[in-house]
């Protein structure tokens, strides 16, 4: 999943104070789950807000919450869009692509981003997520016992670890697990170890985030006549 983390309350704050009457838009998917922009976190700035607004004599300010099920959807955008005609500006708690597609969709109204986008990981343990994707565009999970050395290793190798490790852990930080470590750990543990005798070539990087923004275009969910456009 994404995992943003709010932005400071003067940062939004900040953004918001020169409009009249701001809504702010949740969104019910993956900063719901880390906790972060779903409903009861939109109510939650909501409130902040307003009392921060009053502080700085800007109490005059209208600030309202909705949330919807997910922000990168145009479909969902819909049920927000009839709202959206009585505000002057949004601030939006999705991801940067639930901010970017208000933007999109309604693009005579400045929209502002409530979070910061973090990375893609998963839940490791109550309040804390970790990064496990890079998005490079390339997965090489299979060839690595399914521990990404893009993500997990601080220096990105691809042929063993650099002579930095100690202890099973990364020069970088103390308490950072050595990506490649866990590599070795796990492909002892399932019995591929000699997968490992041989030379790993260059990874692709022209799938990565150089080339500009990219698209994935899947024509058997197309709508008939409509790909050619994606």
């Amino acid at each position: 999943m994404i995992v943003a983390d709010r932005k400071k309350i003067p940062e939004i704050r900040d953004m918001i104070k020169d409009h009249r009457r701001v809504l702010l838009v949740g969104c019910g998917t993956c900063v719901t789950v880390c906790l972060a922009g779903g409903e009861r976190e939109t109510g939650i700035l909501g409130s902040a807000l307003r009392m921060a607004l009053r502080l700085m004599n800007r109490g005059d300010v209208g600030i309202d919450e909705c949330t919807i099920e997910r922000q990168c959807e145009d479909a969902f955008i819909d049920l927000l869009a009839p709202r959206v005609s009585g505000y002057d500006a949004i601030c939006s708690l999705g991801c940067g692509a639930g901010v970017q597609a208000l933007a999109e969709r309604f693009p005579k109204m400045p929209v502002y981003p409530g979070l910061n986008t973090q990375f893609m990981g998963i839940l490791e343990s109550q309040g804390v997520w970790t990064e496990k994707c890079s998005g490079c565009g390339n997965c090489r999970l299979g060839e690595f016992a399914g521990i990404c050395p893009i993500t997990r290793c601080a220096k990105r190798l691809f042929n063993g670890p650099c002579g930095g490790s100690r202890d099973g852990k990364c020069e970088v930080h103390p308490d950072l697990g050595c990506g490649w470590q866990l590599i070795y750990d796990r492909a002892a543990n399932l019995g591929i170890l000699d997968q490992f005798e041989r030379i790993v070539p260059p990874h692709d990087w022209s799938t990565g985030l150089d080339g500009g923004p990219r698209k994935v275009v899947r024509e058997d969910q197309c709508i008939a006549g409509l790909c050619s456009r994606a």
